[in-house]
């Protein structure tokens, strides 16, 4: 997950045609300024800003007095924004120094991949954070989040019967959380561990059965475990090690932009 498939620079550009990409696309304003325009939205931004756009969204980036950037592609990005955004990094230029490293490590493409989906995952959790700190959500989705990132690798955790308990309508609160995070809480929950489990996978720190990783990552049963990976993945558990490491090593030297005929 947080895959980097593509990471390049822009020196001083007037405009970029419009297009969308398969995977998100990450674009850090490192100099100048302008604006991102999508349809019936426009993003204007300046040095510093981070502009973050899901998967096939066309969009087209535009500036009077010029920009520089760096931009990346991520695959399977744990962000989840339905909309484009744009959030401003910290004052230590955090985003900065992780999105210069993903750059740099991209280029020497005999490195090791796990480097890039390491930066991958840093640049969307920072993101993530910048974010929820922009954004306001409600107390109790607040609430609902923290405890689902507290009891995700707990396997007895049962989020039905948490929600029920609250004193809100069940319904109310898993239309309130799709509508503040883009996804219910089930699905929040199923992903936080499935990423957990795809990174306890590809880190390979530890020699685990599958069976263990399901358990540490919250799944009672294997079998459901399996399936449910390989529905989000595509392949089981047992192959998705050898299927990333294969598909970031044939990963396009050009991002997965395509140019939208106007």
């Amino acid at each position: 997950m947080n895959d980097i498939i593509y990471a390049g620079r822009h020196s001083i550009t007037l405009d970029v045609s419009r297009h969308f990409h398969n995977t998100w696309e990450l674009v850090y304003c490192t100099g100048g300024n302008g604006t991102f325009l999508f349809d019936g939205l426009a993003l204007s931004y300046v040095q510093g800003d981070v502009v973050v756009i899901p998967p096939m969204v066309p969009h087209t980036n535009r500036s009077d007095e010029g920009f520089t950037n760096i931009h990346l592609n991520l695959s399977d990005a744990v962000l989840a924004f339905s909309q484009p955004m744009l959030v401003r990094d910290d004052s230590n230029g955090f985003i900065l120094d992780a999105f210069n490293a993903a750059y740099f490590h991209y280029q020497k493409r005999e490195e090791e991949p796990l480097l890039l989906s390491a930066y991958g995952s840093l640049i969307a959790a920072h993101i993530l954070t910048l974010a929820r700190q922009k954004r306001s959500y409600s107390k109790i989705i607040t609430e609902i989040e923290s405890t689902i990132i507290r009891n995700y690798a707990d396997y007895n955790f049962e989020l039905d019967s948490y929600l029920r308990a609250l004193p809100f309508s069940y319904d109310y609160l898993r239309k309130l959380f799709k509508k503040e995070l883009g996804i219910t809480p089930h699905q929040y929950l199923a992903d936080l561990r499935l990423h957990s489990a795809a990174d306890l996978l590809y880190s390979g720190e530890a020699n685990y059965s599958v069976s263990e990783i399901a358990l540490l990552c919250g799944f009672r049963e294997p079998l459901y475990f399996s399936r449910m990976f390989k529905k989000k993945y595509g392949v089981s558990p047992s192959y998705y090690v050898p299927e990333r490491r294969q598909a970031l090593s044939e990963s396009p030297t050009d991002s997965d932009s395509t140019k939208i005929r106007l």
